[in-house]
């Protein structure tokens, strides 16, 4: 029997993994009062804003990838688009060459709350009371907050104790930075949600939810965040800021609809978000893939994926993004990737290569050029490996960004995938009357004209989150997700073909020990979150992989740094045997956080 960190569940009623157990938990309890999947996901994305703060909050995005059952798989949008007065003209003219990495300038137009809203409207059960209370009840009682929280804290301590006091308010209470066993609690965050609720009313489910998300777009939620986004704010450039956000540009978004993009290998159909997302950079590597693979986890194996998510992520600068029509039928085609599998040698690439997808000719940002150079003064600043996928946090809020992930089954089939992020506590001050803080996802956009991913009105910047649902011949099998910003979608592929080239244990999926398995990821290309540098010819592998792998990928001229033995990823899995109805789940326990739960 293989021997991992903790079995693969398994059941008929319900699945939950999350990057909490908390959250795990509550939607577990939504299941267990007759909710379905999307009640349980709500329900646990609201957790997380509380138990996790530092890697998510309501005002942040959560693209959302669902299964109804015996229904087509979409893609739910919680990314909200750049305000209509965030024009690079503007961000120019306050002498910016990129966009801050905190502060109310990198501040998006709020999409997490809509979307899980509508969500819950389209697709649960339950009342908005019902979903919120658990959220409520941890913001109010308190939680015991994971030992990240008090580090992320004390290290924005000076900024929180000498610019951004209302966070102090609710993060340094008393002067003191959150310890795990105390208790940490948000009153404030609280009386928002206990507010909302009462706003919304009594009467029909969907217009108590409709009434909320009025709340939240026109009323007291909506004057507090112009507000706050109207407060010169000290940001990562050294100066204080106004945003751009307005009423109207809280009224006039919502969270959409749209089809997945997908990709057929070996009988499996992976779903991923489009083009203004890194999704399609998933699909890109299996796409890259030759028809036999090397043997898993041998250096050959190691050097082929690092090699292919070079190029996957070299074409992601150059054409994903919201600004432009992304060329994903081209960049997904067998003749493109066949050339692009051509350039993977024997050695270890140092340059980023972006293709040309249907004869067109990619053009980078200045910025990408510069650090793809290493020009002085562009250099790799914050792209150290992360540990465990946290995120990395400099003094000045500054942060390489991570996020949060929750998987639910239920036992009626319906499955879902989201991954909620943004709006951390070290993104922006906290809203004094709301208690958590506006998002910074702005920062992913360009200032440089013409480019897919330019920072342009009304359209999403490109985000690292990146949901997955995966179909075995057509029927929805398996939903998964990390936090990891830029390794997202390394850590993913790594996991989903352990799971898809190995043999099966007990009859089913072996989530649990693909999770488990040595994970590794690079730095090749620009990074997406300020200051946005990159380490070209870089591998981060963690300490258990082979000695022997280690040493072959540097004689192939990869730059290995070896990390903890248990730092890369996040990874959270729930899966469904369409034949047996059988459920099962399995979660990551690298950060000592993430938990499955389920019968």
């Amino acid at each position: 029997m293989q021997f991992t960190t903790r079995p693969t569940l398994s059941g008929t009623f319900g699945m939950v993994s999350s990057t909490h157990w908390s959250a795990s938990q509550s939607a577990m309890a939504v299941l267990e009062d007759g909710g379905n999947a999307f009640d349980a996901a709500v329900a646990a994305g609201f957790v997380l804003h509380v138990v996790e703060p530092h890697l998510n909050g309501p005002a942040g995005e959560v693209p959302i990838i669902l299964a109804p059952a015996g229904g087509e798989v979409r893609v739910l949008c919680g990314q909200g688009p750049a305000p209509a007065g965030a024009t690079i003209e503007h961000y120019r003219a306050l002498g910016l060459d990129l966009v801050p990495g905190t502060g109310p300038l990198a501040a998006a137009v709020p999409g997490a709350f809509d979307a899980w809203m509508v969500l819950l409207r389209d697709h649960g059960t339950k009342s908005l009371r019902e979903v919120l209370k658990y959220a409520i009840g941890y913001a109010e009682d308190g939680h015991a907050p994971v030992e990240r929280v008090g580090e992320t804290v004390e290290t924005v301590r000076a900024l929180f104790e000498t610019e951004w006091t209302s966070s102090a308010e609710v993060y340094l209470p008393g002067g003191r930075a959150p310890r795990p066993g105390e208790l940490l609690r948000n009153p404030a965050l609280a009386a928002t949600w206990r507010r909302l609720v009462e706003e919304a009313g009594d009467g029909e489910r969907t217009e108590q939810i409709e009434r909320a998300r009025a709340v939240w777009r026109e009323g007291f939620i909506a004057d507090a965040l112009v507000r706050q986004s109207g407060v010169p704010t000290m940001d990562t450039s050294g100066t204080r800021h106004t945003g751009t956000l307005t009423r109207a540009d809280l009224a006039g978004w919502s969270a959409t609809y749209e089809p997945p993009v997908t990709y057929d290998w070996r009988g499996w159909t992976l779903c991923k978000a489009g083009g203004w997302s890194q999704g399609p950079a998933f699909l890109q590597q299996l796409a890259l893939l030759p028809p036999e693979l090397p043997a898993y986890g041998s250096a050959e194996y190691v050097h082929l994926l690092v090699e292919g998510c070079k190029l996957a992520m070299a074409d992601r600068e150059a054409w994903y993004g919201d600004a432009a029509e992304v060329p994903v039928e081209e960049l997904l085609s067998e003749p493109y990737n066949a050339q692009r599998r051509a350039l993977i040698g024997e050695k270890a690439s140092y340059e980023l290569r972006p293709g040309h997808p249907g004869g067109r000719v990619p053009v980078l940002s200045a910025h990408a050029l510069a650090v793809a150079a290493g020009e002085p003064g562009f250099d790799a600043t914050g792209m150290a490996g992360a540990g465990a996928g946290e995120p990395t946090v400099a003094q000045d809020g500054g942060t390489r960004g991570d996020t949060c992930h929750v998987d639910v089954v239920d036992r009626w089939g319906n499955m879902v995938a989201a991954t909620p992020s943004g709006g951390w506590l070290q993104s922006n001050p906290v809203v004094p009357e709301l208690g958590f803080p506006l998002g910074t996802r702005l920062q992913m956009a360009w200032l440089d004209p013409g480019l897919p991913n330019s920072l342009t009105p009304g359209r999403r910047p490109r985000t690292t989150l990146t949901p997955s649902l995966a179909l075995r011949d057509g029927v929805p099998v398996m939903a998964f997700g990390t936090p990891g910003g830029d390794q997202q979608d390394q850590w993913q592929v790594h996991f989903f073909l352990a799971v898809a080239v190995r043999e099966r244990v007990r009859g089913g999926l072996d989530l649990q020990g693909a999770i488990d398995a040595p994970n590794w990821h690079n730095d090749s290309f620009p990074g997406s979150f300020h200051p946005r540098g990159m380490r070209p010819g870089s591998v981060t592998v963690e300490s258990r992989m082979d000695p022997g792998v280690v040493a072959a990928l540097r004689q192939r001229g990869h730059d290995v740094t070896v990390g903890g033995a248990w730092s890369e990823g996040r990874l959270c899995a729930v899966a469904r045997d369409p034949e047996t109805g059988v459920l099962s789940a399995a979660a990551n326990a690298r950060g000592m956080q993430g938990y499955a739960v389920g019968r």
